[in-house]
């Protein structure tokens, strides 16, 4: 399968789930016009308390559908734009990126991929036991973040659901993605 835009969304308010849109514009340096994360400092509000003046590496935030997949046939009731998330995708393997790869949605917007969402307990407000879902320590005590990768923008544009993705490496060593 071609790696694809399924959904965008976005919200002005800082609620945990955001909205589907027809399309969302998205801006150069700052994020998703109309969001609540936009801003070239940080803007996610635990991070805002700590230290307002720190970059914004979560200006878009990425889920994979098959991550929607996996927690519908686990039980739970979850749609694009429930996670938080601005662009939902089909097709690629976001959480097996490595940092500063380059996604081109559509033909104009390009991201560059910062590091992993980090879930916190809202996940379990939205529905009781996602959180361990998404967040769990595997069989060598590891912690694995399924939650999504969040991303600067390089280039703005417009992103809209059936727009193919471009994935662009980085050179060499690749680097992980860790929390963000």
């Amino acid at each position: 399968m071609r790696p694809v835009v399924t959904a965008v969304s976005s919200s002005p308010t800082h609620s945990f789930s955001k909205q589907n849109q027809p399309e969302i514009t998205v801006i150069a340096g700052e994020g998703v016009a109309g969001d609540a994360h936009r801003g070239t400092t940080v803007k996610h509000r635990s991070r805002v308390r700590r230290d307002p003046t720190q970059p914004n590496l979560r200006q878009v935030h990425l889920i994979h559908a098959e991550l929607h997949d996996e927690l519908n046939a686990q039980g739970f009731s979850v749609k694009a734009g429930d996670l938080g998330e601005n662009v939902t995708t089909r097709g690629v393997d976001l959480l097996g990126l490595p940092t500063g790869t380059r996604l081109r949605l559509g033909d104009e917007v390009v991201v560059t991929v910062t590091g992993l969402r980090n879930p916190c307990s809202q996940i379990d407000d939205f529905q009781r036991g996602m959180l361990k879902a998404v967040m769990y320590r595997d069989a060598d005590g590891e912690i694995v973040r399924k939650a999504g990768v969040m991303a600067t923008v390089d280039v703005g544009g417009v992103v809209r659901p059936g727009d193919a993705i471009t994935i662009e490496l980085p050179a060499g060593p690749h680097q992980p993605l860790k929390p963000v």
